[in-house]
């Protein structure tokens, strides 16, 4: 089978949440020269059954100390949060939080994050930083990657400086509307430009891996069945 470059996002998400891993499609990225593609492990489920599959819309954080009332001569200096609210009001059907940029410990999400992000059928968030309210965000069923748990605010500790704009989670780049694949193995991104190849390949592989296993629960070895199948 293969993946066509026009296929509808809800067929695409579907398909890849019934068959595929991030194991496996990292698996055929790394043979394809795409090798950063990973987010870093510290990027992790708010719970093990997590699953997030979406298209990217990346949100650039950025420390900011408010030490006193009138501190600072930018455009955000007096404006909590910077431009999350903004941010997250843009967010579309489909699309996942990506968030990056943000060196402190502080949250980056929360509960009504959460609930306004569902209100816009956005399918998760990504974050590269902690989430609060997590009782609140687990009661809603949507999925969110990031740090772990730690109440500590944002507002006047980091803003959003920009959003719908190429960030860096580590080694791996983020541009808008790449795809945004995650579960408890950890969160990848998928170039917009690769994604037909790239899923073509991982459902193929993944189909494979089948016939493998059926063989080796028949009793063939491990170096049989790599030397017949060329997978394990």
């Amino acid at each position: 089978m293969s993946i066509h470059p026009q296929m509808d996002d809800r067929d695409l998400f579907a398909l890849v949440k019934a068959e595929l891993f991030t194991a496996v499609v990292g698996d055929v990225m790394d043979q394809m020269g795409l090798t950063n593609q990973f987010l870093p492990p510290r990027v992790r489920p708010l719970r093990d059954d997590m699953v997030v599959v979406g298209r990217a819309m990346p949100v650039l954080e950025a420390d900011y100390i408010a030490a006193s009332e009138g501190a600072g001569k930018g455009p955000l200096a007096g404006k909590p949060f910077g431009m999350m609210m903004e941010a997250l009001d843009d967010l579309r059907e489909g699309e996942v939080y990506v968030a990056s940029g943000s060196g402190g410990e502080y949250a980056l999400w929360g509960e009504l994050m959460t609930l306004r992000a569902r209100q816009l059928k956005a399918v998760g968030a990504v974050l590269d930083g902690y989430t609060r309210d997590t009782r609140g965000i687990l009661a809603q069923g949507f999925p969110v990657f990031g740090h772990g748990p730690y109440a500590q605010d944002q507002g006047i500790r980091g803003k959003v400086v920009d959003w719908r704009t190429p960030v860096h989670l580590g080694r791996a780049r983020v541009e808008p509307g790449d795809l945004i694949f995650g579960d408890v193995d950890g969160v990848l991104v998928v170039p917009s430009q690769a994604l037909a190849e790239v899923l073509t390949r991982a459902l193929e592989k993944v189909r494979g891996e089948k016939v493998v296993e059926k063989a080796i629960q028949d009793g063939m070895g491990a170096a049989e069945a790599y030397r017949t199948f060329g997978i394990l």
